[in-house]
């Protein structure tokens, strides 16, 4: 290839004299998570430029202080679509201001089909602008279809590829802090572990309670450590999972509520294995090498689901209509509004296969242990 091509996409030629670049993605820590290869990728092919993130405060909590892809965190304001919370139209302006003072070369758009990310992004003032866009969005300089069941790395990675940049990885990596390092390395000579997160932004996408009971049951059974992780609105469904299992030996405990952002990120790097619906825990799990299990509503496998099998297993939920109304759960937001039901639609997924997926990755996770002492190295995570 001679740098414009790419084998994800349709690759067209870089654009001249670019020294500044910036990438905006709004939403969870997830879908930032699932920027980071299109951000390489930006990096790669423009060497001397400097990348700034435009994003959400968790964004510029879990990347601070943290190699990355990029140069600066900036933080978005509050904007319908964009971020949620009360919107400031002052801020707003505000904000467009400061940046078109800061003269950047090109703005990328990695949220989602535009109609509400692309007018922002126009309004920043950028000599270019690449991105995606659904039929009634806004064009960008150049822009490809927002096709709604895509993966979101490959999305970010065809939408970079109008900028010429061309793919350096596919699976989202992030570098450990130092503090992040010593808490995993301290976990290699104690009991397996595993972390166990039982809540997700959307609540249709909960495994219900008496699932993960379960599983946890009989991982304390076996006599694994296990520990549940979640934010401060998900304690009482923490709570509520460890009221379920008995636990006479002690091996079950929540941190649930208790964590920052960053404490959880070691948390996740120290854990054997993670078990979780698909939610931003999980993918950073995923993106510091941890092993992962995850229950996945059958949509959500197409655009979200680890790419690889060999430290991530999936589960899969089939139902897909919702359970109260019969409304189709497969059309996307923007042809269909979403009703107003939250009953799992991964109820249907078997505990026993869960099981089975992390006792397997469990036995990889203590032979990786042993090889590590053998030979002095830490586990293979990223570090």
């Amino acid at each position: 290839m001679d740098g414009t091509e790419s084998w994800v996409g349709v690759g067209r030629p870089r654009f001249p004299g670019v020294r500044r670049i910036a990438v905006l993605r709004g939403s969870g820590i997830g879908d930032l998570v699932q920027s980071l290869p299109a951000a390489e990728a930006l990096a790669a092919a423009y060497p001397r430029a400097e990348l700034t993130l435009i994003g959400t405060p968790a964004h510029l909590a879990l990347l601070g202080g943290r190699p990355s892809p990029f140069h600066a965190l900036v933080e978005l304001p509050v904007h319908p679509g964009l971020r949620a919370g009360p919107e400031d139209p002052a801020a707003t302006t505000a904000f467009r201001r400061w940046f078109r003072e800061q003269h950047v070369d090109l703005a990328v758009q990695l949220h989602g089909g535009g109609r509400n990310s692309n007018p922002f992004l126009l309004g920043l003032g950028a000599r270019h602008t690449v991105g995606s866009a659904t039929e009634d969005a806004p064009a960008l300089e150049r822009t490809r279809p927002f096709l709604h069941l895509q993966h979101e790395v490959l999305r970010g990675l065809e939408v970079v590829a109008l900028a010429g940049a061309v793919p350096t990885s596919l699976e989202p990596r992030l570098r450990l802090r130092a503090v992040e390092r010593a808490q995993r390395d301290a976990t290699r000579t104690g009991p397996p572990t595993v972390v166990v997160h039982p809540g997700a932004s959307d609540p249709r996408r909960h495994w219900p309670v008496e699932r993960f009971a379960t599983v946890v049951a009989a991982l304390v059974a076996d006599g694994v450590r296990v520990e549940l992780v979640g934010d401060t609105a998900e304690v009482a469904l923490a709570e509520q999972l460890r009221a379920s299992v008995a636990d006479p030996a002690g091996l079950l405990t929540s941190r649930a509520g208790e964590q920052t952002l960053g404490e959880l990120v070691g948390t996740l790097a120290a854990a054997d294995v993670v078990l979780g619906n698909d939610s931003g825990p999980r993918h950073v799990a995923a993106a510091v090498g941890t092993r992962t299990a995850g229950v996945y509503w059958v949509g959500n496998v197409v655009t979200a689901a680890p790419l690889s099998r060999s430290r991530h297993r999936i589960q899969v939920g089939f139902t897909t209509r919702c359970p109260v109304c019969g409304r189709d759960l497969s059309e996307p937001g923007w042809t269909a509004e979403r009703c107003e039901h939250d009953p799992s639609i991964v109820a249907d997924v078997d505990p026993g296969r869960v099981l089975t997926d992390v006792r397997a990755l469990l036995a990889d996770a203590v032979q990786e242990r042993r090889a590590a002492a053998r030979t002095g190295g830490a586990r293979g995570q990223a570090g």
